[in-house]
């Protein structure tokens, strides 16, 4: 498949800034199941290309001097490949181990074991696809998916105690659980050609460690809908949770009130 990928984000301030600096994953990852025909970013000021420690292609964007307002496109052509049953055959330089530490943002607390122990095996037996898809199905069917319900700092507990959240919080729910296991997990940030779902087309997933009959390593898992990536997946970044796999993330001097606007639009061919 071809994915068509236009994303566009503009930020207007009431007053004018001094200095912005933006960590930018806004280019579609290197791997075996996807690889970008065309790819564009276009931002003002200076923007450095470099990897980061994840392997994600990344930018740093730095605006020196009195501006109000900041615009962000990132655009192109992404060939995907389906991944049989959602494995991704990758060449990992970073050991698995890495995502098992739980983040401020992915800690379990009583509920979140609760829901654990309910949804994978005993810890001293491993997690196979069926059990983290079926964690996937009992994390929906507790946190049901509501725009704007929560913020980007709402944490694993507080979805869960809430009862509604969105992808981000899906995806940090599953992590919070599968590392209270022991079980690697990884949040994934990127695209997804929402069809008639009404979900945005900016997603946010997982990859959990599986070990199956004939399989184990890494199985993409798109937690808000309780199944496995598809070739209808575009992945940018991988990171511990949210805060090291963000689109865009940075900081800003002055600007007073902050209004954001983002624009995803995905054409499949």
């Amino acid at each position: 498949m071809q994915l068509t990928i236009r994303h566009e984000t503009e930020y207007a301030y009431s007053a004018p800034l001094a200095y912005t600096i933006q960590q930018l994953h806004l280019t579609p990852r290197i791997e075996p199941q996807q690889r970008a025909l065309s790819w564009q970013i276009t931002t003002p000021g200076q923007c450095h290309a470099y990897t980061d420690a994840y392997g994600n292609l990344s930018h740093m964007l730095t605006i020196n001097g009195s501006h109000h307002s900041l615009s962000l496109v990132a655009q192109g052509v992404v060939e995907t490949i389906y991944p049989h049953k959602g494995r991704l055959n990758l060449i990992d330089t970073l050991s698995p181990l890495l995502f098992t530490m739980p983040t401020p943002l992915t800690l379990a607390n009583p509920a979140i074991l609760d829901l654990a122990a309910a949804s994978l095996p005993d810890q001293r037996v491993t997690a196979g696809t069926g059990h983290l898809l079926r964690l996937a199905e009992h994390i929906v069917g507790k946190v049901a998916y509501e725009s704007g319900a929560t913020m980007v700092t709402t944490t694993a507990g507080d979805a869960l105690a809430l009862g509604r959240g969105v992808c981000q919080d899906h995806a940090h729910l599953f992590l919070a659980c599968c590392h209270a296991w022991g079980i690697p997990a990884r949040y994934v940030s990127g695209y997804i050609d929402p069809g008639t779902t009404g979900h945005a087309a900016s997603h946010a997933w997982v990859d959990a460690w599986a070990e199956d009959t004939d399989f184990a390593g890494w199985v993409s898992i798109d937690v808000t809908h309780a199944r496995l990536m598809t070739d209808a997946y575009c992945r940018l970044a991988i990171g511990r949770d949210y805060d090291s796999a963000a689109p865009v993330r940075g900081v800003r001097q002055g600007g007073g009130t902050e209004t954001l606007s983002v624009d995803v639009q995905i054409v499949p061919v």
